[in-house]
Formats: structure tokens, C-alpha cells, sequence
């Protein structure tokens, strides 16, 4: 993996810890942590945002984020254009989220994956390539 790439990360209450751990393990990056930064009630929007956003601007090459079920946070990031956020459980479908869909942002249920699915999926997703051909068209169907 190379330091070049650039990742946006953030989480709510739920995923605070995940982020923390996922943010020690991806020491070869460059890595903005949009929050949050402890464990006390917020809200994912306000986390998720950020993160599509830089995305989406090109700022960031992927983004990770992490809540309780991952759904707030994929249905927050997936509003802004051009970002494909994926809710990944297992690392095949970190995988296939990347070769098939081109997602750039992966979505991670840090109460339902363990810690190490959960770094073993964004290692994944950061090395695996979009497969492109009959998938790109496809990917580019799914804009309004």
C-alpha cells in the first residue's frame, strides 16, 4: 500500500473506537479524521458528510466510515455525487464492492464485524483494483 493515497475517515458514538483503531493501522497513509473524537452521542450526518465531501472533491482517493449498523453513514455519504458508499461485513464483499461497483468509500458496522474483519476489509478495499468493463457501464448508470 503507498502513502500517496489519501483517506477521509469518520464515525459516530458507535464506531468512535473503530475509527481509532482503524486510524492507528493505516500508519503507510495519509489520513484526515473528520471525527468524532470520543464516544458521546452524535450525530453520523455530521460525520459523514465531511468525508463524502472530500471524496467527492477528489481531496481524499477513498474514505472509510464506521457506525453502529453502517446504514446512516452509507445513506448519508451516497446523497453526494459522484461517491459510491458501500455497507461492507466480510471481506468478499469489500472485494467485490471495489471490482464491481468502484466504490470509493467503504461503510463498516463496527457493532456486527470484529475488529480484525474490520481492518482486513479496509486492507481489501484499499488493494483491490475496479475490474471496469462490463462493470463500468453499469457504474455510470447509477448517477441521476
Amino acid at each position: 500500500m503507498s502513502s500517496i493515497i489519501k483517506i477521509a475517515l469518520g464515525a459516530d458514538h458507535a464506531g468512535y473506537a473503530y475509527k481509532e483503531i482503524l486510524k492507528s493501522f493505516l500508519t503507510e497513509f495519509d489520513v484526515q479524521d473528520f471525527g468524532t473524537y470520543s464516544a458521546a452521542s452524535v450525530d453520523y450526518p455530521d460525520f459523514a458528510h465531511p468525508v463524502a465531501d472530500c471524496v467527492e472533491s477528489g481531496a481524499a482517493t477513498f474514505g472509510i466510515l464506521v457506525c453502529g449498523s453502517a446504514n446512516g453513514v452509507a445513506i448519508t455519504a451516497n446523497k453526494h455525487q459522484g461517491v459510491r458508499a458501500a455497507i461492507c461485513w466480510e471481506t468478499e464483499i469489500a472485494e467485490l464492492a471495489r471490482k464491481h461497483n468502484n466504490a470509493n468509500i467503504i461503510c463498516i458496522p463496527g457493532r456486527f464485524v470484529s475488529e480484525s474483519t474490520a481492518k482486513e476489509m479496509v486492507r481489501t478495499f484499499l488493494e483491490t483494483s475496479f475490474e471496469a468493463g462490463r462493470h463500468q457501464d453499469r457504474v455510470e448508470k447509477i448517477s441521476c
